[in-house]
């Protein structure tokens, strides 16, 4: 058990922001982590994922917890499914890989999402019209107050849009140690959202198949997102908002040309990176952070940017949509 003391955090979050850890300690299984909790019990916690989904707005004083719980194993199949059971420490996007290599179908769609499996169902993550809650069978995780291990089914979770249990009444309660997926041997295209027909037609695919849906995810992905390595980024910054029915048919006749996705009759989601472009967002730089250029729904830092930078400028943002549009703007990352 290795634990460090004033930890530099810029290398464990994706917009590169320094923070300073009060300790820092890897778990690589549950034995592991159990030790760590006993060894500080008092001592406030940050369980650590990718880093692709907080931002550092001070230093943390107290125990970081990184979560290195690796493996992948299968603890069912049949002609139909396959369920695996895979360690939260996992890189998604490797897990994803793994999927495709076996011709496991169910998380194409979510190909190059940045992060680690836990974080996949406290958030939810969703893309191109897929949740990860449509593949989830359950997920067990540690609670902190005293190491005992639950398991909770699906519905446990109770998952919603970017939302899930761990999020809400749970928050900083469990760590997620290993998350159980139910894949199809049986694909199940979903390529009627945003650009995957188009870029199939450009990338010339004849034959619809689970690495071909991921061909098209990755470059439309590519073409719009920055590389954390290469640009200080959290991916969306905002989540889609969803309105009444009725409200969105008045921003309609003000704003004619406003996109939209219909959940059910009462609601619908609006694209949140559309209303902060027309809020005159896209491409603005102040200093060392700004809004990027290509997809308004992305905050990054050029360099040397402060959290408290990113998170007035986050305000700014949510003051000018809510002025123009009536539409309040949710962040869809985790301040610390």
């Amino acid at each position: 058990m290795h634990v460090q003391e004033n930890f530099s955090l810029q290398n464990y979050n994706t917009f590169g922001i320094e923070a300073q850890a009060k300790r820092f300690a890897e778990f690589r299984d549950i034995a592991e982590l159990r030790q760590l909790l006993q060894a500080y019990p008092h001592e406030p916690k940050l369980i650590l994922g990718g880093g692709s989904n907080l931002l550092f707005t001070q230093d943390f004083a107290g125990l970081v917890l990184k979560n290195s719980i690796l493996g992948i194993s299968q603890v069912a199949d049949n002609q139909d499914f396959v369920v695996l059971k895979v360690g939260a420490g996992e890189n998604w996007h490797q897990f994803v890989l793994h999927c495709l290599a076996n011709h496991w179908a169910g998380v194409e769609n979510l190909s190059l999402i940045p992060g680690l499996v836990g974080a996949s169902p406290m958030q939810n993550i969703g893309a191109y019209g897929v949740e990860v809650k449509e593949v989830i069978e359950s997920v067990e995780a540690l609670a902190i107050a005293d190491g005992s291990l639950r398991v909770f089914s699906n519905a446990e979770c109770k998952f919603g849009y970017r939302e899930s249990i761990f999020k809400n009444e749970l928050k900083n309660q469990y760590i997620i140690t290993h998350v159980h997926f139910r894949l199809a041997k049986q694909p199940n295209f979903k390529v009627s959202y945003g650009d995957i027909q188009k870029t199939l037609q450009d990338l010339h695919i004849q034959e619809l198949t689970i690495q071909a849906v991921s061909q098209a995810v990755c470059q439309i992905r590519q073409s719009k997102l920055p590389n954390p390595a290469e640009l200080g980024n959290a991916g969306s910054f905002f989540k889609n908002p969803e309105i009444p029915t009725a409200q969105f048919e008045k921003l309609k006749t003000q704003f004619p040309t406003i996109p939209s996705y219909p959940i059910n009759a009462q609601i619908i989601k609006i694209p949140a990176g559309w209303l902060i472009e027309q809020a005159g967002w896209k491409g603005k730089r102040s200093g060392n952070i700004g809004v990027h250029d290509k997809q308004a729904l992305v905050i990054v830092n050029y360099g040397g940017g402060k959290g408290l930078e990113i998170k007035q400028l986050a305000q700014q943002i949510q003051t000018s949509v809510r002025e123009k549009f009536g539409i309040e703007l949710k962040p869809e990352v985790n301040f610390i």
